[in-house]
């Protein structure tokens, strides 16, 4: 719209140095007085107003109302950087934050930016204060601003410029909010604007009316200013449910019908681990049925409002830690479906694998864990505690029944098998809240299953660290699982036999490349006529990896400093990891020539 200003003035200074020369068939048409639109009137200031620069849509990002950072920008979340392209990024942003419930988050944002405010000015911003500075002049939380964000304009909108002696002197195309805002600014340049009737708005719930008059505009916008939340707040996550229904919980529940509970917190304490193996199911007559092991559980659930205000009520006879009225805070649908629910501090979020509804391949696993006694050679939570585990014998029954026996006697607990968070199997221990076998209730993903050894791996919900469990069929000897994985890798040459990145096969990027591992921590990767360098090491007693080759292509691609290692032998070694934004997973297979 800038660029009509100098050829408008042009035309009308060609047209009043021709007026004299007007015949009787020269083009004048008086515009609808009633359907003007005229500067600082009613409806322009509240057309204005609707297209006006919204800045609360990233405010996860820069805490502003009155601002939005132009994208692509790139931030650094919790450790992990990401590019954000389209308004999903924040969702991923998002994604982020929640993995973990009680650790501290950070975002940064990666300098220079630019940042458009509310009149759709750019300004390039280089740093934290800059940015604040600008972010200053913006109102605070949910105050009140010139901003309605209740109501959109449908475009393109056609518009028509008259001048003094009522000849159209041009029409003009707006296609956005930012041609509209310039098109009100603009105004009072104008003799007289009209727009071309009907045109469409858009309620914030996403309804549409046909509006034919300025009356009628002007009366939509008054009527919708104020009537939805426009989020002018910085909680990130406190609007997860928007446009959430109950009869998206009744589908939800309908389509997977095994749920487990992921997070369960009451009176600031975290009561997940006392759940682990209960399996919860969600009828659509208003019933819930838990089971665990033989043991079953009856009550029932009920929800009703809209939006982020769903109440969602609980009851269930034997299970007293659940029963109460919560609030639906969110329901995602990512790789697994998850129901979150909220009521003050505390919170209650189930999980469920709808995509193959709890049936997943555990022939392997079951077949090995049931048949004959285990041990536990070791455990490692923050620090290793395998010596608190080394007098004890399991057994795991067919039934889903299980024995932890130590001198002082027998401990009973149950087992499961499930989908894993960051594997395709896993397994639900639980013996109870008696120390030190409650450090062992949890859901943890399946790394490696042989006859001989299984081996486990769990991300704790508090701080993000890596816990393991390595069950064998000999008593700890003072020794773990993976010890021997430096010595394994060191003696001799290695190809990849295998490279996949989110399931898409780049095994052929590396034909032709011999790896060797040395003792003093480098790593080099040749073809004969290119040499790629790099560092590796490997640490949780064999359980991670961490390989850094630089920006050295192609193996720049294995740079990761926590592959969790899957299995080992002396001729292979497979190792994965999984992203903590998008999720996706990467299998890098070792052999030895």
């Amino acid at each position: 719209m800038k660029t009509l200003k100098p050829i408008l003035l042009i035309v009308l200074s060609v047209l009043l140095t021709t007026t004299s020369c007007r015949t009787e068939d020269d083009l004048s048409i008086d515009p609808p007085v009633e359907e003007a639109i005229v500067a600082n009137s009613t409806v322009a200031n509240l057309m204005s107003n609707v297209a006006i620069n919204d800045g609360s849509n990233d405010n996860i990002i820069d805490s502003a109302n009155c601002l939005s950072i132009q994208l692509p920008v790139t931030v650094i979340v919790n450790n992990i950087e990401i590019t954000i392209n389209d308004d999903d990024g924040y969702e991923d942003i998002e994604d982020i934050i929640d993995l973990f419930d009680d650790d501290i988050d950070s975002i940064e944002i990666v300098y220079p930016v630019t940042v458009i405010l509310t009149d759709y000015t750019a300004v390039v911003v280089n740093s934290d204060s800059e940015l604040m500075t600008l972010a200053s002049n913006c109102p605070g939380e949910n105050e009140d601003d010139d901003d309605i964000e209740c109501i959109d304009f449908q475009y393109p909108i056609n518009a028509s410029i008259f001048n003094e002696n009522n000849d159209i002197i041009d029409t003009v195309t707006i296609s956005n909010d930012n041609d509209m805002y310039e098109f009100i600014d603009d105004l009072d340049e104008y003799a007289a604007v009209t727009i071309s009737f009907p045109i469409t708005v858009i309620f914030s719930d996403g309804s549409t009316l046909t509006i034919n008059s300025i009356q009628e505009l002007e009366n939509a916008i008054e009527i919708a200013d104020d009537s939805c939340d426009e989020d002018d707040d910085y909680d990130y996550d406190d609007d997860d449910c928007n446009n959430c229904t109950t009869n998206d919980l009744d589908s939800i529940f309908a389509q997977c019908s095994e749920w487990t509970v992921d997070k369960l917190e009451r009176n600031d304490n975290d009561l997940e681990d006392n759940y682990v193996g209960y399996v919860f199911e969600f009828n659509s007559d208003g019933s819930i049925l838990v089971t665990q092991n033989t043991n079953t559980f009856n009550g029932t659930w009920s929800a009703s409002g809209n939006g982020n205000n769903i109440s969602v009520t609980i009851d269930i006879s034997g299970l007293n830690d659940f029963n109460d009225t919560w609030i639906l805070h969110e329901i995602e649908q990512d790789d697994e479906v998850d129901v979150d629910l909220r009521l003050g501090d505390d919170r209650l979020r189930f999980e469920s694998d709808c995509q193959s509804n709890g049936n997943v391949d555990d022939s392997s696993l079951v077949n090995a864990l049931t048949n004959g006694d285990w041990y536990i050679t070791y455990f490692f939570d923050d620090t290793d505690e395998t010596s608190d585990f080394q007098d004890y014998v399991f057994n795991f029954a067919s039934n889903n029944t299980a024995t932890a026996t130590d001198m002082s006697g027998t401990t009973n607990g149950s087992w499961s098998t499930t989908s894993g968070d960051d594997t395709e199997l896993g397994l639900n221990l639980n013996f109870g809240t008696s120390m030190p076998l409650d450090e062992l209730a949890d859901d943890w993903d399946v790394l490696e299953v042989t006859n001989d050894i299984i081996r486990l791996k769990d991300i704790s919900g508090g701080d993000g660290s890596e816990d393991f469990i390595t069950f064998e069929r000999t008593p700890f000897d003072g020794g773990s699982g993976n010890d021997d994985l430096e010595d394994i890798l060191i003696d001799g040459l290695w190809i990849v036999a295998s490279y996949t990145e989110d399931s898409e096969d780049q095994t052929s990027d590396y034909s032709g490349f011999e790896i060797e591992f040395n003792v003093n921590g480098t790593v080099t990767a040749t073809n004969g006529s290119n040499t790629n360098n790099g560092t590796w090491s490997v640490f949780s007693s064999g359980n991670q990896m961490a390989l850094d080759f630089g920006t050295d292509i192609p193996f720049e691609e294995f740079n990761d400093d926590d592959w969790d290692v899957i299995s080992v032998s002396n001729t292979e070694v497979v190792i994965q990891d999984v992203s903590g934004g998008g999720g996706g997973t990467d299998v890098l297979t070792l052999q030895k020539l």
